[in-house]
């Protein structure tokens, strides 16, 4: 049974799938070629960099990921959105 996530966590894994996406677009690399790299599926990191959608993962998928793109899973973690921009 799927546990729901609190309000909280719920925001902080969608703010840590859209870091992964940035960094993964810096590199040039596709979802293909990171999840390939990290030994992960296309789809579980679609998912993950869903902006509308949170998906816990396990930190051993978060250093995975990290090793992937060469960065440490604090750098991720660390790692914050700028805010939004009232236009």
């Amino acid at each position: 049974m799927k546990q729901e996530l609190n309000p909280q966590n719920r925001d902080r894994f969608i703010e840590i799938g859209i870091i992964i996406a940035a960094l993964r677009k810096k590199q040039g690399l596709s979802q293909d070629q990171l999840a390939e790299k990290a030994g992960i599926s296309r789809s579980h990191l679609s998912a993950i960099e869903a902006p509308n959608y949170a998906q816990s993962f396990s930190v051993d998928v978060l250093f995975k990921i990290a090793d992937a793109l060469g960065v440490s899973a604090g750098d991720i973690l660390n790692s914050t959105l700028p805010p939004a921009r009232d236009d």
